[in-house]
């Protein structure tokens, strides 16, 4: 199965952004995959601890018109008090309007869905090369959505795509990553065999304390996997979820030392809508009180791998799986559509 390319602009007509350093923004790309789940999952794993989500959520810039979209276009509201999170990693320069067309796309995108109850969730990743019909639009890679039309054109096109009606929408940048990995002392991970980082190093079988510099470059790699970036995808997820058992089992949402460095990292990375208070953010703690890391299945949308689409590489959607996945999570069957789907979730063993 070829790779698709790391460097493929989803439109000719929508450049990127002028003299931006490759490194920097392949980086960008890759991380945000790590990033844009904490600002839903770190309230959920919080708990009562109130003072954390209050620090965080004053530290988090709002995303501007997020839903500006005809209700009549939109997918009903799911009934009870499941919850769905939309999040998007942005590819743009620091100092641009990343809500401007054209200043930015998300190179990662995640349904996060938590079912009634909210004492679980699946998060769905969804490639950035998935080429998909984009309202207004065409067809397109679907990363693209952001850069035609910003926050509620990227909103709509997954809400077209999934039949799922989007209650938040957080937006995610790779600055904090590294500080927020060093900020919990490290972030442990065991690898059953020698595993390859993107910086050339190589990491013997066992247990590892990652420090920030060392996750980047596990969650950069994608040369020496066999799947490319659908290997990488594993890799941010894997380490998510050690993050997450991190933040628990550290103490950290209950020491306000650590409570102001962690806020504060993932508060220079993450936007989230305005419906989004701080109220909110404690409702949403109290909700899901009791969540933990093995509480959520990770796993991809169905794809028929790669391919092309005139001069692009795309990522061939699996229409008919995908909406039995939709249709899955909307009536709270995930469970049964896994089973019959193992090679959709990714597991602890990840290369």
């Amino acid at each position: 199965m070829p790779n698709p390319p790391d460097e493929q602009p989803s439109d000719p007509s929508q450049p990127a952004p002028a003299d931006r350093p490759r490194r920097r923004r392949r980086n960008r790309r890759i991380l945000v995959g790590v990033l844009i789940t904490l600002v839903v999952l770190l309230v959920a794993v919080a708990g009562g601890a109130f003072y954390f989500v209050n620090r965080l959520s004053s530290n988090i810039e709002r995303i501007p018109d997020a839903f500006d979209i005809p209700e009549t276009a939109r997918p009903t509201e799911l009934p009870g008090d499941s919850i769905t999170f939309l999040l998007g990693g942005l590819d743009g320069e620091d100092k641009v309007d990343v809500y401007e067309p054209g200043a930015a796309r998300t190179d990662t995108i995640m349904l996060a869905h938590f079912p009634e109850g909210r004492d679980r969730g699946y998060l769905v990743s969804i490639p950035r090369d998935t080429y998909v019909p984009i309202p207004g639009h065409g067809e397109n890679k679907i990363n693209a959505a952001y850069s035609f039309g910003g926050p509620a054109l990227f909103v709509q096109t997954v809400e077209e795509l999934t039949g799922i009606r989007v209650d938040h929408l957080a937006l995610i940048d790779w600055n904090g990553f590294q500080a927020l990995t060093d900020e919990l002392g490290g972030v442990t991970l065991t690898f059953d065999e020698e595993t390859q980082l993107a910086d050339d190093t190589t990491l013997p079988a066992g247990t590892h304390t990652l420090t920030g510099e060392q996750a980047l470059q596990y969650v950069r790699d994608r040369k020496d996997l066999p799947g490319g970036d659908f290997d990488r995808v594993k890799r941010q997820q894997n380490f998510l979820r050690a993050l997450m058992n991190e933040l628990v089992s550290s103490g950290t949402l209950t020491d306000p030392g650590k409570v102001n460095g962690v806020a504060g990292a993932i508060g220079e990375a993450a936007r989230v809508d305005e419906d989004l208070s701080a109220f909110g953010m404690v409702d949403l703690a109290l909700s899901m009180n009791g969540l933990r890391a093995d509480d959520m299945t990770f796993l991809t949308v169905p794809t028929d791998g790669t391919g092309m689409a005139g001069a692009q590489s795309i990522v061939v959607y699996d229409e008919a799986r995908a909406d039995e996945l939709w249709t899955a999570l909307k009536d709270d069957d995930v469970d049964a559509f896994l089973a019959a789907n193992p090679d959709l979730v990714t597991g602890a063993d990840v290369q």
